[in-house]
């Protein structure tokens, strides 16, 4: 392949690669240090590629190898403590907006024997020398040694396992109401607290391994319950080498007993993946008709429109705290010119089935979808109370032939910059149950 052709090629896919470098790492500036290794180790072994058909795959392999040599001289656990099927990776996986795994390697070591976790810090997290550990505790090196082995096979043992759980079921009967319960918002004369918060934005499920949520959307003015959602966490999952987990949504109507068995126009996988400061979707698919389509963070607005939040799809923050961005005053509501716009504007006590919530009220304004307002009530564990939806006055004007307002005259309205919006639905969880 000569210089030329190399060139005609990269063009194609060069935003794609942008996108899968800068996912990875953890800053614009080691995106470049990484973009530009690959681009030079392609360009240099450019006529070692025998079929330019296959040039994408060959250029990402190539930042793949580029991307694991970065992290390689920065892990901080040796893959040995891992053993041969638990890869470093796994374990210890960065991305730009932080590190994934390492919480589940610190909950594993946690679960063992206090000597196990001593032994495994010492020599992994710690970097001592297993001489150096023997004489600290006494002991001989083959000691050592053979209590290594040991500490390795059980903090294997512990390490959380990507099988699937069975999804099949028969008849079940849902908690949630098919009224929505009645509900109180009082705003408090408190400052709002400082919250995290690791649920997946407008799923409410939290990306970790054992976590199942149930939710339902109670319509406006009758206040009944039209969909309800069952979402399970089923295994680890990785997309274009990011650690996440899999997520399973099945979707029912708003009848009071369905039946569980899998319907796949109505179930939806996600992958999601929870970092220190970010949470936020790497994939979807879902049927139309009798095809399975996939969606990737790779796939551009095709992604982003629905699935992408934040600049690059950095995610929803997960460490919440006013920021100055949006502010409120009763209906008022007043926002800065700039995109992504969600922030903690008070502090308010639900009280709702009979229990009240301190809770932070975070709104987000258009952040992925133009025209539509959240209000949500986030409680000091970091979970979604109520969620309500807004929608602007002309929101989709052209399919519903009317405006929100004429629609539902009744419903409650909020003003953001002097544009109207109309309250449509709102959302429970079973975590309030």
């Amino acid at each position: 392949m000569d210089a030329a052709e190399f060139a005609r090629r990269l063009t194609d896919c060069e935003n794609a690669l942008k996108r899968f470098v800068y996912f990875k790492t953890p800053s614009k500036a080691d995106g470049d240090d990484v973009l530009q290794e690959t681009l030079l180790a392609a360009y240099s072994r450019r006529e070692t590629l025998k079929n330019p058909d296959g040039f994408k795959p060959w250029l990402f392999r190539i930042a793949v190898n580029k991307y694991n040599d970065f992290y390689r001289a920065r892990a901080k656990l040796p893959e040995a403590l891992l053993d041969s099927d638990i890869t470093l990776d796994n374990a210890l996986c960065q991305s730009r907006y932080g590190i994934t795994v390492t919480d589940i390697v610190q909950e594993t070591l946690a679960l063992l024997d206090v000597k196990d976790m001593q032994l495994l810090r010492l020599l992994y997290i710690d970097r001592f020398k297993q001489a150096e550990i023997a004489q600290m505790l006494g002991v001989p090196v083959g000691t050592i040694k053979s209590r290594l082995y040991t500490a390795k096979q059980r903090f294997k043992a512990a390490y959380p396992s990507s099988s699937k759980k069975d999804l099949k079921g028969v008849l079940k009967m849902h908690k949630l109401p098919e009224k929505l319960p009645k509900y109180e918002i009082v705003q408090s004369d408190k400052p709002p607290f400082p919250v995290k918060w690791d649920e997946t934005m407008g799923w409410f499920i939290v990306p970790k391994l054992d976590e199942k949520i149930s939710w339902a959307i109670y319509d406006w003015p009758e206040k009944s319950r039209s969909e309800i959602y069952e979402l399970e966490v089923v295994g680890r999952a990785s997309v274009h080498g990011i650690d996440g987990v899999e997520i399973v949504a099945k979707k029912h109507d708003g009848g009071q007993q369905e039946s569980a068995l899998e319907n796949h126009n109505t179930t939806r996988t996600f992958v999601a993946q929870l970092t220190d400061t970010h949470c936020r979707f790497l994939a979807q698919s879902h049927y139309e008709g009798d095809i399975k389509r996939f969606y990737t963070f790779l796939d551009g607005d095709d992604f982003l429109h629905n699935w992408g939040f934040g600049e690059d799809n950095c995610g929803n923050e997960v460490n919440l705290m006013p920021k100055g961005v949006i502010k409120r005053r009763g209906s008022q509501i007043e926002t800065s010119e700039q995109p992504f716009l969600l922030d903690v504007v008070g502090r308010y006590t639900v009280t709702i089935c009979g229990k009240e919530y301190d809770c932070v009220c975070v709104i987000d304004v258009e952040t992925y979808n133009v025209g539509v307002l959240s209000e949500q009530f986030i409680d000091t564990n970091g979970r979604t109370i109520l969620w309500r939806r807004f929608n602007r006055d002309d929101w989709k004007l052209a399919t519903y032939k009317q405006l929100w307002s004429e629609k539902f005259p009744n419903n409650e309205r909020l003003t953001v910059n002097g544009s109207l919006y109309i309250h449509w639905y709102d959302c429970i969880t079973d975590y309030i149950l």
